[in-house]
């Protein structure tokens, strides 16, 4: 009961501890994000005086409006927009009535006088009737005309107008009209009355009217041409206001130049650059809490996933070493390719940003290379923002993100380094139909060389990913000491110098391991463990036995034991010491960690029952520890089982007629057994996937010794 609680003690702080680790690695690659990435949030400022010369070329780091001079030219357009009139139909209608008045009034005098003189005399004086002088016509016409209009033209136009014949009238009548409708229709005011005036003079003195004639119509003219357009306060008001608003505002835009290298600081130059905050560190510190908080989102997002990671037991110091070199040498890559990258040649697109996927896919899991993706890419817009504060490049993030997407989806399952290489075709065609997709959705044109071009960088992308992804893992599984599965592909080769010593020297063994191999593998794919690692594991599990390999049952070919003739505490001395030196040799060949943990764990610290009750017979005060296992116990999942596996395997192979009844009954009692004994205490297994296990080694072991047909021999026939 205290080793369990101890136990329970220990698995809560190891729990403590991996949180801390991961907090920790997180930390210091946020901290390595943080100053890769400063620069392109904190701009620097300038020491500046005004008419000084400028020794470098600046540029606006952020979009702003440069409200002085919008309001400049604001003011500039309002003033250009001069005042408004109104024409005024009243005056027009009142002036031609006027000269209509004037024209009809003589022309009806003429019409009267005209039908006068057509009727003879009376019967009473029998004379014709006496014709109107031109007085008395003046008078007659002064009678039946406005006020205005005798008051402002002389008798003698009028004289004259009336002593003209009746088509001269009319032809002056539509010939003085139409010349003061057109004037008045296009406005006359206070400063161009005189201007309106001759225009109608000019009319008429190029006419093909009388000269007499002409002179009455001029004369009229500076009467009837007067004032109609006046000042409009609400119209003016309103064409002012629609003058300010079509006024763009003034905009200095992120990356524009505001002064070049060699040029004179001026007054305005030197507004703009205290406007976008080149000459005061204040405005800077805003982006930097953005890149903090941005920094903060995407670390709390990777010590989830990592610590879901390590709660399932496939993370370690080395992983997060692993994990944490990646990001560093991924993130570096970007801030070198930055460097050369500008608006007009942008050569993001030849980061090979999928090389990162690939490794986190290859050495930790699949999952975890997707959330990274997605931090990469996003880092990615960071870096890639041409050193403006505020933006974004999200075509790069884009970009990196179905790149890397490419290589997880294109990279399923390792078979050999070559797999690598054809995960990179797919990259190659996801980069550069992403490449596409940008040029399509732009707006400007591109050239066929455009198109090549970036397509050419999309696939040096993919191809430099893949070359590194290879080059790069050595230093992981040698360096940092990461199992990845090229290097379990390789282990697994039955050409490796430890198998060939097993198959050679324990054949019996090696018989078993590969038995015990093809068992845990299927048993850990169904639990979601690490089926290639088990398999690799097993085959190794028992290297030890080669020390003294005719000590076990499996490779003794004829029916004599050594064990018989020996003390059971030196036999199970003998057996006991197996992991151990299968340990030491693993070692001596440099076989990765976790195989050796294997190895050394696969017995726990079971119990040599045989030997223990044979010396019991002899010793009742025998001591059971000194026919246990000195451990440790499995404290993987991959272990644990491969331990399972190792005890069913040898004991469903002694059965002389393995029934599917007595290997259910034999699985259940040897899993019923580790779990009383405390076996499987430290491994992250649960009864779920205990019962999934036992049933995926049932079926494994029913297929392997499936009843077969007894075919008769020669005497029977």
């Amino acid at each position: 009961m205290k080793e369990k609680l101890f136990h329970k003690i220990e698995k809560w702080l190891g729990n403590r501890t991996s949180l801390f680790l991961i907090v920790v690695a997180v930390f210091i690659q946020s901290i390595f994000f943080f100053f890769i990435s400063l620069n392109n949030v904190y701009t620097e400022t300038y020491d500046l005086q005004r008419f000084a010369t400028a020794n470098t070329t600046i540029r606006s780091p952020v979009t702003i409006e440069n409200e002085a001079e919008t309001e400049r030219k604001t003011r500039e357009a309002v003033q250009q927009i001069g005042d408004r009139y109104s024409i005024s139909e009243q005056v027009n209608n009142e002036r031609i009535g006027y000269s209509e008045e004037i024209f009809d009034a003589v022309l009806a005098l003429d019409e009267e006088e005209e039908e006068a003189g057509t009727e003879e005399e009376t019967e009473n004086n029998g004379e014709e009737a006496a014709k109107l002088t031109a007085e008395e016509k003046i008078d007659r016409l002064r009678q039946v005309l406005s006020e205005d209009i005798v008051l402002e033209v002389s008798a003698d136009a009028f004289r004259t107008l009336i002593n003209q014949p009746t088509e001269e009238v009319e032809k002056a009548q539509k010939l003085f009209i139409a010349s003061v409708e057109e004037v008045m229709d296009n406005g006359v005011r206070t400063e161009n009355l005189e201007t309106a005036k001759v225009n109608v003079q000019e009319e008429i003195k190029y006419s093909e009217l009388d000269p007499v004639l002409k002179d009455v119509l001029i004369e009229f003219s500076n009467f009837i041409v007067t004032e109609n357009s006046f000042f409009d306060l609400e119209a003016t008001n309103e064409a002012r206001k629609i003058a300010a608003s079509n006024v763009d505002p003034e905009m200095i835009k992120a990356g524009e130049i505001i002064v070049s290298e060699g040029q004179v600081i001026t007054n305005e130059i030197y507004e703009q650059l205290r406007l976008v905050g080149l000459l005061d560190g204040e405005r800077n510190f805003y982006p930097v809490i953005g890149l903090i908080l941005l920094l903060i989102i995407l670390g709390s997002v990777s010590v989830v996933e990592i610590n879901k990671l390590a709660n399932r037991g496939t993370m370690n110091k080395r992983v997060l070493a692993a994990l944490l070199t990646i990001s560093i040498i991924v993130v570096t890559l970007m801030k070198v390719v930055s460097f050369y990258s500008t608006d007009s040649n942008q050569l993001f697109y030849i980061m090979p940003i999928a090389m990162g996927a690939l490794l986190l896919k290859l050495f930790i899991s699949e999952r975890l290379a997707i959330i990274m993706a997605g931090v990469y890419a996003i880092i990615g817009t960071v870096i890639f923002n041409g050193l403006i504060p505020g933006a974004l490049n999200i075509e790069a993030g884009i970009y990196f993100f179905f790149s890397q997407l490419a290589g997880i989806i294109f990279f399923p399952q390792v078979k050999d380094r070559l797999a690598i290489l054809r995960a990179g075709l797919g990259i190659i065609l996801v980069n550069i139909l992403t490449v596409l997709l940008f040029l399509f959705l732009s707006f400007e044109k591109y050239t066929l060389i455009d198109f090549v071009l970036n397509s050419s960088y999309g696939l040096v992308s993919a191809f430099l990913a893949a070359v590194l992804t290879i080059g790069l893992l050595p230093f992981f599984e040698t360096g940092l000491g990461i199992l990845s599965d090229t290097k379990l592909l390789q282990l697994s080769s039955p050409n490796q110098p430890l198998l060939k010593k097993l198959l050679v020297e324990a054949p019996g063994t090696y018989h078993h391991s590969v038995m015990v191999a093809n068992i845990s593998e299927t048993a850990c794919e169904a639990i979601g463990a690490n089926g290639l690692l088990a398999r690799v594991g097993a085959y190794y599990h028992d290297i030890g036995k080669t020390v003294r390999p005719q000590f076990f049952i499996e490779n003794q070919l004829s029916n004599r034991n050594p064990h018989d003739r020996m003390d059971p505490k030196e036999s199970a001395k003998i057996i006991i010491s197996h992991p151990y030196d299968g340990v030491d040799m693993l070692k001596e060949n440099k076989l990765p960690k976790e195989v050796i943990e294997i190895a050394k764990s696969h017995h726990g610290t079971s119990l040599l029952k045989f030997f223990y009750y044979k010396e019991k017979k002899k010793d009742p005060d025998v001591q059971e520890k000194e026919f246990r296992y000195p451990g440790p116990k499995p404290k993987t999942k991959e272990s644990a089982v491969i331990s399972i596996c190792d005890s069913v395997e040898a004991a469903v192979r002694s059965l002389s007629e393995p029934t599917e009844e007595k290997i259910e009954e034999i699985v259940s009692a040897i899993m019923n057994d580790r779990i009383a004994d405390g076996q499987l205490d430290e491994s992250p297994l649960t009864l779920t996937e205990l019962k999934v296990i036992q049933r995926t080694i049932c079926d494994s072991l029913k297929g392997f010794f499936h009843s077969r047909i007894q075919y008769p021999n020669r005497e029977e026939k």
